[in-house]
């Protein structure tokens, strides 16, 4: 698979998750969570192979979006500690949805940046057959992602 196709699909994915949040209901506290735990592991497993396969390429090959994947491992960074400390909040908090709703904030501007941005500049300076190559290796990396966003090499940084 093309590791921008692969990226793609892990936005339509995490915005999927995102809308059934947004429509579970008020009330709905136990689905809530769930959700924002799907939504975690998938941006966990999503941020790692980003850091540590795609945006290392990017900027080797196409440095013109050196400052965009900078820009991206910050956003990473803010996702991360904002997933963390959804871990162990409890759905009835009254900021347990306002911080849900920045986190998707965030990473939809994430997304737009990258697929609207700088994708195409990556998909030019690559090729085809080296995105076919990365999209191989990041499918296979993301069993290795931390499930813990702490973890992330852009949480600590």
């Amino acid at each position: 698979m093309d590791a921008i196709v692969l990226l793609k699909d892990d936005h339509k994915t995490v915005e999927k998750l995102f809308k059934e949040f947004e429509q579970a209901g008020e009330t709905a506290y136990k689905k809530k969570q769930e959700i924002v735990e799907k939504i975690s592991k998938e941006l966990c497993e999503h941020a790692y192979i980003e850091e540590a396969i795609f945006y290392p390429e990017a900027r080797a090959e196409a440095p013109d979006t050196s400052d965009h994947v900078l820009e991206s491992v910050e956003e990473h960074h803010v996702v991360a500690w904002l997933l963390s400390e959804l871990k162990g909040m409890d759905p009835k908090d009254e900021r347990f949805d306002a911080k849900v709703t920045v986190l998707i904030e965030n990473v939809r501007h994430h997304i737009k940046e990258e697929e609207e941005d700088w994708f195409p500049q990556v998909r030019e300076a690559l090729g085809r057959n080296r995105l076919q190559e990365l999209g191989e290796r990041m499918e296979k990396a993301k069993s290795e992602a931390p499930s813990d966003p702490l973890a992330l090499a852009s949480a600590r940084q």
